[in-house]
């Protein structure tokens, strides 16, 4: 969860953090993003459930959280997003989220 509170993105001045955009977005009403970012706030809170135990809801949990980035991904040139304060939280929060998805349960 760390790894995806670093990730940075880049604005006009100053870099800000992926989780500060996610909470600003989802209460930017008639912003096309608002809905990408409460479906990335599910997935962040749904991480802090008892769901999470279950490899089916890890899986889904994943695709929500990745659902922002994708979007913005998509809707910004990709060249923007060629610095290393995006690129290594990103490449550390998609690993480390596939070892806890293939890592098998604990009783």
């Amino acid at each position: 969860m760390t790894s995806y509170s670093l990730i940075i993105l880049m604005g006009q001045m100053i870099g800000i953090p992926f989780i500060a955009w996610l909470f600003w977005t989802s209460f930017e009403f008639g912003n096309n993003d608002q809905i990408f970012a409460i479906i990335g706030l599910i997935g962040l809170i749904s991480f802090f459930t008892k769901y999470f135990k279950r490899r089916v809801f890890r899986i889904l949990i994943f695709g929500l959280m990745l659902t922002p980035l994708i979007r913005r991904l998509t809707e910004i040139p990709i060249e923007k997003f060629n610095y290393l304060a995006f690129q290594i939280p990103l490449i550390i929060f998609i690993t480390t989220f596939m070892i806890l998805i293939f890592k098998p349960n604990s009783k």
